[in-house]
């Protein structure tokens, strides 16, 4: 399955002149990884996948759900259908939702 190239150039563009900073084509999508955390990843479609601390009751809802790889729900992850990043400004808050998380982790 390969990832949406526009909503990686997207996603790319939000990040432009963030420190610690990489991309990595990981799970069938592109990552972009901080400081060697995955933040938030392109996936197939127009939807990404991005994280988010797993302690934290984050809203689910119509575009936003729990991420799921095979039968596993991988905690700390949420998935986002291409409706809820259709706008720069929806896309702009999940990114930074996920950027914001991965900072708080120790580097890799």
């Amino acid at each position: 399955m390969a990832y949406d190239e526009g909503l990686a150039e997207r996603i790319r563009h939000l990040l432009d002149g963030e420190p610690g900073v990489s991309e990595k084509k990981m799970f069938g999508g592109l990552s972009f990884l901080v400081d060697g955390n995955m933040a938030v990843a392109a996936g197939n479609d127009g939807a990404l996948m991005f994280r988010r601390d797993p302690a934290r009751a984050d809203p689910v809802g119509e575009h936003i759900r729990p991420q799921v790889m095979g039968e596993r729900v991988m905690s700390g992850w949420l998935h986002v259908d291409a409706e809820g990043v259709a706008t720069e400004e929806a896309l702009r808050e999940i990114v930074q939702r996920g950027v914001r998380y991965a900072r708080t982790l120790p580097p890799k």
